[in-house]
């Protein structure tokens, strides 16, 4: 392959390479459609989460690859959390902007602290527990420690999770992430500014002062070189990042991608003494610095390579150097604590080993090798870098939908909230607003509706007041018929759920009758599951709206504050957010719940199906995630019919599933009741 030499690119076709890597790049990173979708739904969460939060409220930010838009294969879920009611300042003249009794206010101190780090001085008291043991003395001061704060707010949310760098770490059904706790601070620092100044190409003026206007974050995690390591906070720019992200192009972004499948693929290849001491921030900051720099003349499809090489290039001078300049804070190295001696020097030259090779070091990329050998060995071969031709209707519709269902999962406290969630809803619908966003709020508010119908009829419950019960109950069958026109297939199960609930078991049953027959409809697009031809047969061509309501299904999340299902209180009191129970789980228990008082026979026939599903569903209709709850649910209809023995074996088998709802003292309580010796 030596004929891919750097010198005679454009003699063999340089751009027909470049468009094929394109179209590649498309299918695995996503076509700009689809990106947009991601960010665009994952923000107008964000936005009303944030708008509805309390003072006492931990806020949480989704960080990482996966909001920049990102769906690569291992890409992890990044969480940042802080506490709404403290925020950072970097000098004492901008506590006037805040109310002492609703605010805990902490002082940024970076005098002693290497470039990007700071100490945290405590100014004002604090109601956290968390936070006041983090506190040390120095100097007569109070500082807040960034290890003891590591230590204090571990929630160890997943069995295996540890401590990772500053965040807890661990895996769910093959799926990282990384939670990190931090705290909010609204004004741009001043270490910070040299990066604002020297934006005058990109990013536009409109987005710098977006950057400026937003917050930035302190998290725990001090520099190993520091004088007081262990105290010591590192500002986080996650925010300002995103800013950046979204205002690349769409080959821009496919390049970063490159970079990172390059990282993956490639370099954490070349040795074991040299696996992982780059990550993907490293490349994300290459890529930031080279377009700032305009060191590429014109990304497009057919230069794309050229600008994937630029971004090479750089990284191996940095990597000769020893210095990988933060974006926003230059003088901060990011190889300083990691790249570095011997494995630096050894991965130098692995890196120019892959430089000599020319763009035939991609070759070793699976992901990419095709692609380019597919251009060399047929040079007139026809590519088109035509996204919209890319991805069919129903994929696209697939992306959407699921990432609309991803990006709901409010769980408002009380009928206050509710209220809130809507008005907050309400005033953002005359908002400027893309299409996206629009489908996204209309979910929304089909989710809060459901949530206000059975916080109503809660309140009213037993209280004697046969008027205000009628009210309620007329406004909670209104609302679930409501959200139901707006929503999707599945929503119709919170009016089964309702009528159950209240005892029209009629009702429910015909409710129940109604959703099978939709969900039979060879084009139903369940999750992820979908016959492309006969979506597109049944409701190609037609609003999402229209496609939502007949053509969607999706499980069901209890929220945990809430009571659904009299028989799930103990699960839903076991739960801190939400119960996540397989749709099709959830229809058989309901028919079963309501025909035990019409139709035993019809009850026995409903739990023989619910067994078999559990028992051998090939992840279709029961994701493993999900067993746990769906083993516990049929273990609750084998022993409400005095099949103990079956009982206690599917209570044993939920208590063997991953943990994902946290239910086992629930299950134990269960077992317990079955008196079995």
């Amino acid at each position: 392959m030596d004929f891919l030499s750097e010198n005679v690119y454009i003699d063999a076709g340089f751009q027909h390479l470049c468009e094929s890597v394109f179209v590649r790049l498309c299918q695995i990173v996503g076509t700009s459609v689809q990106v947009a979708i991601r960010r665009e739904t994952r923000n107008i969460e964000e936005m009303v989460e944030r708008r509805v939060a309390d003072n006492f409220d931990v806020i949480e930010m989704e960080n990482g690859s996966i909001r920049e838009g990102f769906r690569l294969e291992g890409s992890d879920v990044d969480i940042m959390g802080w506490p709404n009611n403290h925020r950072v300042i970097c000098d004492m003249s901008q506590s006037e902007h805040y109310y002492a009794e609703n605010k805990t206010l902490i002082l940024s101190d970076s005098s002693e602290s290497p470039p990007g780090f700071t100490l945290l001085e405590l100014l004002t008291p604090t109601i956290y527990r968390v936070v006041k043991s983090a506190c040390v003395p120095m100097n007569d001061r109070l500082y807040i420690s960034s290890s003891l704060y590591r230590q204090q707010t571990q929630s160890h949310l997943f069995p295996g999770s540890i401590a990772h760098g500053p965040c807890e770490s661990g895996e769910v059904g093959g799926l990282e992430y990384d939670i990190a706790r931090c705290f909010a601070c609204d004004f741009w620092p001043r270490s910070a500014m040299t990066c604002i100044n020297r934006c005058h190409s990109w990013p536009d003026r409109e987005v710098v002062n977006q950057i400026v206007r937003n917050e930035c974050h302190f998290v725990p995690i001090g520099h190993p070189l520091g004088l007081h390591e262990h105290e010591e906070w590192s500002i986080s720019f996650s925010l300002a990042e995103h800013k950046l992200v979204h205002s690349m192009n769409h080959c821009q972004f496919l390049t970063y991608g490159l970079l990172k499948i390059f990282l993956k693929e490639v370099i954490d290849k070349q040795s074991e003494e040299t696996n992982k001491l780059l990550c993907s921030y490293h490349m994300k900051t290459v890529i930031f610095w080279v377009i700032q720099q305009n060191a590429v003349a014109l990304w497009c499809p057919q230069n794309l390579l050229a600008g994937f090489w630029v971004c090479f290039k750089l990284l191996l001078k940095w990597m000769y150097e020893g210095v990988c300049p933060n974006f926003f804070i230059p003088e901060n190295n990011l190889f300083l604590s990691k790249v570095h001696g011997s494995a630096q020097r050894k991965l130098f030259l692995e890196l120019q080993g892959l430089y000599e090779k020319g763009l035939a070091c991609l070759l070793q990329s699976p992901s990419i090798k095709s692609y380019i050998t597919n251009v060399l060995y047929n040079p007139r071969l026809s590519i088109c870098t035509n996204q919209d031709r890319m991805i069919s209707e129903c994929d696209h519709d697939k992306e959407f939908f699921n990432e609309i269902h991803r990006n709901i999962s409010y769980s408002p406290k009380n009928l206050d909230h509710n209220i809130k969630y809507l008005h907050t809803i309400e005033l953002m619908i005359g908002e400027p607003l893309t299409q996206y966003q629009v489908l996204m709020l209309q979910r929304s508010t089909a989710d809060i509706l459901q949530n206000t119908a059975f916080t109503l009829h809660n309140m009213y419950t037993n209280t004697g007041l046969n008027k205000q019960m009628y009210i309620s109950d007329r406004m909670s069958c209104h609302m679930l018929k409501l959200a139901a026109k707006f929503g999707c297939i599945s929503d119709m199960m919170y009016i089964a759920m309702f009528y159950c609930k209240t005892f029209r078991f009629r009702e429910a049953l015909y409710i129940t009758e109604m959703i099978k027959v939709k969900l039979a409809q060879p084009g139903l697009m369940y999750r992820k599951h979908v016959d492309p031809e006969r979506y597109t047969e049944a409701v190609g061509g037609q609003s999402w709206s229209t496609k939502m309501r007949q053509a969607v299904a999706y499980d069901i999340e209890l929220n945990a504050h809430t009571c659904y299902i009299n028989e799930l209180t103990l699960e839903q009191q076991s739960v801190s957010h939400l119960l996540n129970i397989p749709l099709f789980v959830l229809l058989h228990f309901v028919e079963f719940l309501c025909n035990r008082h019409i139709d035993t026979t019809l009850a026995q026939t409903a739990l023989e199906n619910l067994q078999v599903l559990v028992h051998h569903d090939q992840r279709l209709y029961v994701h493993d995630l999900k067993r746990d709850i769906s083993w516990e649910i049929l273990g609750i209809c084998q022993q409400m019919t005095g099949n103990l023995q079956a009982a206690l074996y599917s209570y044993q088998q939920s208590i063997t599933q991953y943990p994902l709802h946290k239910i086992q003292n629930a299950t134990h309580m269960r077992i317990q009741d079955l008196h079995i010796t």
